[in-house]
């Protein structure tokens, strides 16, 4: 029988207060074509480390043979480890903590998925990233939950009362959990997160399905904000592939309840206005905005939809500052600031 973590554990809200943030420092793989590339790769992926060590702590997972390197652009007050990596998506590859409740209030812990690569890519490696879950939360002193199960924290969005978020394509992929039913699957989700209520949507954003996506993760499409309110991606561009489906899912959660039975508020998230970038469609979107204590962490893509969104979830946060980063080397790489930083929550 599975030791699942909900007897005494749950996975809090992003809202939450944190501990800290755990990000991984880029190394050379496919994911970054030179050595300039990934030189702007680190510059970003730094940019959003420094921003959010303003708020809180801040601790980079890097190479043995990177961490020098990471230390000097990184500067002071962000503390780096080491641990072999393939690539740069702690979201995915790093644990999702858990808090404790009754008996095991105080206390934390950790959920470590199977990270298989988004699926058993083939352009993917995740032999050494595939540990990362485990060495992140052992760092954080986390009691850790393993399980059979292929999931990436992108893949999941939770509202801290009961509610996930999550899609078809991604934890029903055969290349994750072949043979797994949606119903399986759910009760998987549940027994880890602590959650009772799941709420599917049919696909993610058309351009996460080219060959370097995640075929569908949730946290580009729609997330919670609060209990009971969810901010979703609105392509306004009738053309737009993603047209449509923004319309279904926004249809959707109209008339959907969350665990403790309340009808969910939508707040739509107008899509910047770039639809391609150098013959490639992108999903570019304000969805994967990162909370960390005091701030949100918004995409930013030099578009006059940044200043649109930033306004939005100002009126979201009043109390927290809302700080735009440009995100748009980190999309050109397969996502944004909240597939890069991972929380761990305050027991």
């Amino acid at each position: 029988m599975t030791d699942y973590p909900a007897d005494g554990f749950s996975m809090p809200a992003e809202w939450a207060p944190h501990e800290r943030t755990w990000m991984a420092w880029p190394s050379p793989s496919i994911t970054f074509e030179d050595d300039a590339d990934l030189a702007e790769s680190r510059a970003a992926w730094g940019e959003v480390a420094r921003t959010i060590a303003r708020f809180e702590p801040v601790t980079v997972v890097a190479r043995p043979e990177d961490s020098a390197g990471a230390r000097s652009l990184l500067g002071a007050g962000i503390s780096v480890v080491e641990a072999p990596l393939d690539d740069a998506w702690m979201r995915d590859m790093g644990p999702t903590f858990l808090t404790g409740h009754g008996a095991s209030a105080g206390r934390l812990a950790a959920a470590n998925w199977v990270f298989n690569g988004w699926g058993a890519q083939d352009w993917a490696a995740w032999e050494h990233d595939s540990k990362i879950g485990a060495f992140v939360a052992e760092q954080a002193g986390a009691r850790t939950f393993t399980t059979s199960f292929v999931n990436e924290g992108g893949g999941i969005h939770v509202d801290g009362e009961g509610t996930v978020l999550l899609t078809e394509t991604v934890q029903l992929d055969p290349g994750r959990n072949p043979g797994w039913t949606r119903e399986q699957a759910e009760a998987e989700l549940h027994g880890f997160l602590g959650t009772s209520k799941a709420i599917w949507l049919r696909r993610g954003l058309t351009a996460d399905y080219g060959r370097f996506g995640t075929r569908g993760h949730v946290d580009i499409v729609a997330a919670f904000v609060k209990p009971g309110v969810v901010v979703v991606h609105s392509q306004q561009d009738p053309a737009h592939p993603d047209h449509a489906l923004s319309q279904e899912v926004i249809a959707q959660l109209r008339t959907s309840t969350d665990a403790r039975g309340r009808k969910l508020e939508v707040v739509e998230l107008p899509a910047p206005g770039v639809r391609e970038v150098d013959g490639e469609l992108v999903d570019y979107s304000y969805v994967n905005h990162y909370l960390c204590n005091g701030a949100v962490i918004l995409c930013a893509f030099d578009d006059p939809a940044d200043t649109v969104n930033a306004t939005i979830f100002q009126g979201l946060f009043p109390d927290r500052e809302v700080v735009l980063v440009d995100a748009r080397t980190i999309f050109a790489h397969g996502g944004g600031i909240h597939c890069i930083t991972q929380q761990q929550p305050k027991p």
